[in-house]
């Protein structure tokens, strides 16, 4: 029996806020340690003051690849098969660390 609960960072395009909570609800209640997205910018641009700069996005951006560092395995929340050009570079990134990759929707596994 592992020392510790297992570690899994949702990736995905944040159009998805509802599918990946839904996600981290289920890994939760499961036992599983979660590192997600902590800004849905999508969600947000509705509203002016919330937008994120460049240099905001560049900067969640390698946040974000520090989470996939600290997961034992990515999950891809991937509803229809989207994969856009930040998730693809995570899901390059997390194969190029060892990370294991699981998709949402296995029936688009892979990357464009």
């Amino acid at each position: 029996m592992p020392d510790r609960p297992e570690i899994v960072c949702i990736c995905g395009s944040t159009r998805f806020v509802d599918e990946m909570s839904a996600a981290n609800r289920d890994l939760t209640f499961a036992g599983v340690i979660v590192v997600a997205p902590g800004v849905f910018r999508r969600a947000e641009e509705h509203e002016a003051d919330e937008l994120l700069t460049n240099e905001q996005k560049t900067a969640l951006d390698a946040l974000h690849l520090r989470k996939i560092d600290l997961a034992d395995r990515v999950l891809v929340v991937n509803p229809g098969g989207y994969i856009g050009e930040s998730t693809s570079r995570e899901i390059a990134y997390a194969r190029a660390t060892g990370k294991p990759v699981s998709f949402t929707d296995p029936s688009f596994g892979e990357t464009p």
